[in-house]
């Protein structure tokens, strides 16, 4: 009986163990604020760094292995991460504008299809670890990325403009070619986990993510379908989003628990919403 125990003890400690080493830490990443004028009206756009925001999946290089911002593991080819660098990366899984879907069906694979990875590039945007302004952690991370060879390894392009007039027409030519919005990173702003000032999103149309709790069963033209997602904020608040679906996306809807991003017109007076109507499914939460 004690051998049997003994085995059976060892056996169980061997799991935890290899699970231990295996399972990823979710990476505490930075993370950006919607530009509103209210909330920064000191806003000084002279110092700000400016990218395009882009329309694909939020992966951190951990030194060994590709995760997505809740810490699962990407299976991406040996191929496509073996030149990549042992210090920390954060950029995105991104292949072009409008093309959300395609790679985030391609990097959620656990078999990864060669063919199909060779349309994707990594986009980075910053160096985690280095406890430096981000002007500085630029110019390292331009430098460290021209001495690796790899064309789908790039710096997301980073420009400065003097005035807001410069910055609004950019951000109108960004998103009447295809674009989502833009990025505005603070010269002197050091990489902090989690939501900050430091890091503004800009978009002409309001977006967010919120989680899928609920459904409302369609009527008419929807029986038997989705009729509206009961969706849950970060902070807590509870609304219900009824449009923006395809057929297929009404006949399966996401999963609760899982994240979509949603597009909406300011709030109601009493904080929600208004007309929200839904994107897409995130799959890096």
């Amino acid at each position: 009986m004690f051998p049997f125990l003994i085995v059976l003890t060892l056996f169980i400690s061997l799991i935890y163990s290899t699970l231990a080493v295996s399972a990823p830490d979710t990476p505490r990443l930075m993370l950006s604020r919607l530009y509103q004028v209210d909330q920064h009206s000191h806003f000084q756009v002279q110092r700000y760094w400016v990218s395009e925001k882009l329309d694909g999946v939020r992966a951190y290089w951990n030194g060994r292995a590709l995760v997505t911002r809740a810490g699962n593991v990407i299976h991406a080819p040996v191929w496509f991460t073996a030149p990549f660098p042992a210090q920390a990366l954060d950029g995105e899984l991104w292949i072009q504008r409008g093309a959300f879907a395609r790679v985030s069906g391609i990097v959620r694979k656990h078999q990864p299809d060669d063919r199909e990875w060779q349309q994707v590039k990594y986009m980075i945007f910053d160096l985690p670890d280095e406890v430096t302004p981000f002007t500085q952690r630029l110019a390292a991370l331009t430098n460290l990325i021209d001495s690796v060879p790899a064309p789908w390894l790039k710096v997301i392009p980073q420009t400065q403009f003097e005035s807001r007039d410069e910055l609004d027409l950019h951000l109108q030519q960004t998103v009447a070619t295809g674009g989502e919005g833009l990025m505005l990173h603070h010269e002197n702003a050091l990489y902090q986990p989690g939501r900050t000032d430091s890091l503004l999103k800009l978009k002409i149309n309001q977006d967010a993510e919120a989680r899928v709790i609920g459904y409302v069963p369609g009527k008419g033209k929807f029986e038997n379908q989705l009729g509206a997602l009961i969706v849950q904020t970060q902070d807590g608040k509870t609304f219900k989003i009824g449009t923006g679906f395809s057929h297929d996306e009404r006949k399966n809807p996401p999963a609760k628990g899982t994240w979509v991003t949603y597009q909406y017109n300011g709030y109601t007076k009493n904080g929600l919403p208004r007309f929200a109507r839904f994107i897409r499914e995130r799959d890096d939460y």
